[in-house]
């Protein structure tokens, strides 16, 4: 029989992520129906160093699932990158009789998860929150959908202006290195190319030639999205190399941190809560060292070494599906 937990931690780390209460809200409400104590960790890793804790019940967090942001706040620490960090952490965890850990976060969080049990024996489980959608073994992370329809409505805006004016604009999304952003909120926008890092047809030279052929059809309204992380580089850059190529004016828009904001969509909320409720559930039944990921709003646990180290992939029938609805794919 597994050891008893009689509390758990819970924090959110790295960026923040629309849905990240809502995963809060499950998991106190999961451990308060398994007469498990929650204690809420303020800005992350950093708040184990800086001892800053509370208690948090079922009136705390009732009504919170609603909103963006966390709130617990969340930062990146730097004294908790260490081993002796890591030790100070889990020494603190012990003296307040914490015997499990929840890390709300993406893959710098579950990196410090993961060394955090392997090193001192706290019982950690990770829940995806993260709008990049980068980590393996899962459908879908907390945060994503709704990043993808806040770039969407973001893209139908420009889309409206463009065709008024007949202009070529460049609109950047973000995701680092992973580019589902980009390809799932261009694809539903109707955008005429999408640029992302798993891409490597797309050069300077096509976009310019692409430009070129559509405006010499008389086609004088063009929308390119393109990912943060996609190597010709950013909107910016995009629209003046085009645009000075070309001979084509261009514009280019950033819609930056606003992806990372605003009230969490109804998937987003059922994904952090299917995530809450199986973290809880896993560190109760001694299960530890792993994510919550969701196949077909099913949760599902993966180990940390899988979600961190395999190879995130976007679908193949949405790779297919980017080509073939952009005109320039």
């Amino acid at each position: 029989m597994p050891e008893a937990i009689r509390n758990i931690g819970v924090l959110t780390s790295g960026g923040d992520a629309p849905g990240m209460n809502a995963c809060i809200r499950a998991v106190v409400r999961s451990a308060s129906r398994l007469r498990i104590g929650v204690f809420g960790i303020e800005r992350g890793f950093q708040g184990l160093i800086d001892r800053s804790i509370r208690p948090l019940g079922d009136a705390d967090v009732w009504s919170i699932g609603g909103l963006g942001g966390s709130i617990l706040a969340s930062s990146r620490s730097d004294r908790f990158r260490t081993p002796e960090g890591r030790k100070e952490a889990a020494a603190f965890l012990r003296s307040r009789e914490i015997d499990g850990l929840v890390a709300i976060g993406g893959d710098g969080t579950f990196t410090g998860a993961r060394l955090l049990e392997d090193e001192t024996g706290i019982r950690v489980m990770g829940c995806t929150g993260t709008i990049d959608n980068d980590l393996a073994g899962t459908e879908s992370t907390i945060g994503f959908d709704t990043a993808v329809n806040t770039a969407l409505d973001a893209i139908d805006r420009i889309h409206d202006t463009a065709a008024a004016m007949q202009r070529l604009f460049f609109v950047e999304v973000m995701g680092r290195h992973a580019g589902d952003i980009a390809i799932y909120s261009g694809v539903a926008g109707a955008a005429d190319v999408v640029l992302y890092p798993e891409d490597r047809t797309h050069t300077l030279d096509t976009i310019c030639e692409y430009v070129n052929r559509e405006m010499s059809r008389g086609h004088r309204t063009i929308l390119i999205v393109v990912a943060e992380g996609d190597e010709l580089g950013g909107a910016e850059y995009m629209k003046n190399e085009v645009s000075r190529r070309t001979g084509v004016p261009a514009w280019a828009t950033v819609l930056g941190h606003i992806q990372r904001g605003g009230k969490p969509t109804a998937r987003d909320r059922i994904i952090a809560t299917l995530s809450g409720e199986a973290a809880v559930e896993a560190l109760a039944e001694g299960k530890s060292r792993m994510m919550v990921g969701v196949r077909g709003l099913s949760p599902v646990l993966v180990p940390f070494d899988e979600a961190l180290l395999a190879t995130h992939r976007v679908p193949e029938a949405m790779l297919r599906l980017v080509r073939r609805a952009a005109k320039g794919g």
